[in-house]
């Protein structure tokens, strides 16, 4: 990728995101000169291994971010509130999976695929998107540079794991009980039992009865993509370990047919389009768990409009939806020379 190395910290290296980026690092051959793991004080000191190599866990604070020149976050909100700008201040630019700066308008809000040209404008500190506007706004790019969306209607199926470890142990534990006893005790991840189960609540309710969660979608997919298109989201929990769906139905102002947007999708950069109903073959989660694409089908028109598509979408919400993104980030800063080396 490039002559020049670079120290590279994962702050909640121990964590489900952190370590996938850890392994993400490792697949994609990031170009690291230094691997700096941190987490909470109390974690320091455990042994973890990278690229072949032992190290130890250091604690996440300012005096360990000396030197480092991408820091890759993935602790929290509150942790990044508190830790990003200081690690920005020893010279690191941040790239940072929680949701604290994602609508600062200061913090570039970035999907490469869609807008890597707002690391420009980066002082330091970048924002990775929610994992389910992620995976929309890949497949909604090229359909949008087209013909241009003016309204989105979607509706999320999301994975235990976008509520971390205690997510998918919350469906294993609860599936195992409600098979042995035909009954679930009170669910220790969610508000109700999520083993065969739906749950339309994902965050905190908020102004109009839409949850965080919705509202995520619609003023993050806004930043995104420079357009004030218009955005209404519903947001459910299923019973899945890995890999967030979604049925999108989208309103464009030019035409667009089936067969002319699955080859604009079939072109676009990191989207696989699986549609072939005559063969049963569309995206599903049980396809995802090992893949970083974003996966495209049951493409169609909406027959009650003029100018509407359905699609529907499923990504790797671990991967794409959280750590893959954020070390493209780290890639595009490196390719367009924007990581401030001393």
């Amino acid at each position: 990728m490039a002559d020049k190395t670079y120290t590279v910290a994962v702050v909640g290296a121990l964590g489900m995101v952190g370590s996938e980026m850890r392994r993400t690092l490792e697949r994609r051959n990031f170009p690291i000169g230094e691997f700096r793991p941190l987490d909470i004080p109390e974690a320091e000191g455990q042994k973890i291994e990278f690229n072949g190599k032992e190290y130890t866990v250091l604690a996440a604070k300012e005096e360990n971010f000396k030197g480092v020149d991408i820091a890759l976050f993935s602790a929290g909100g509150d942790a990044s509130l508190e830790l990003a700008p200081l690690a920005a201040r020893q010279g690191a630019v941040v790239v940072d999976n929680s949701s604290a700066f994602r609508m600062d308008p200061d913090k570039p809000l970035v999907v490469p695929e869609v807008n890597a040209e707002d690391l420009k404008q980066h002082k330091g500190i970048i924002a990775n998107p929610n994992c389910s506007t992620i995976q929309m706004v890949v497949a909604l790019k090229p359909l949008h540079d087209a013909a241009r969306i003016k309204r989105v209607v979607v509706s999320t199926y999301q994975a235990t794991s976008g509520s971390g470890a205690k997510g998918n142990d919350s469906l294993t534990e609860e599936s195992k009980a409600y098979l042995e006893t035909g009954k679930v005790q009170d669910s220790k991840g969610f508000q109700y039992q999520i083993a065969f189960n739906c749950i339309p609540h994902i965050d905190v309710f908020q102004e109009h009865d839409y949850t965080k969660e919705e509202y995520k979608m619609v003023n993050e997919t806004k930043k995104i993509m420079h357009d004030d298109i218009k955005v209404t989201a519903t947001c459910v929990r299923v019973p899945v370990w890995y890999g967030h769906s979604e049925s999108i139905n989208i309103e464009t102002e030019k035409k667009l047919s089936a067969a002319e947007a699955r080859e604009l999708l079939s072109k676009a950069e990191n989207i696989e389009v699986v549609d072939n109903p005559k063969n049963n073959e569309y995206p599903m989660p049980l396809f995802c768990n090992d893949r970083d694409e974003t996966m495209v089908g049951r493409i169609r028109e909406d027959l009650t409009i003029d100018n509407g598509l359905n699609l529907w979408v499923v990504s790797n919400n671990i991967r794409k939806g959280a750590a893959l993104n954020a070390v493209q980030v780290a890639e595009a800063l490196v390719r367009m020379d924007l990581v401030r080396v001393p």
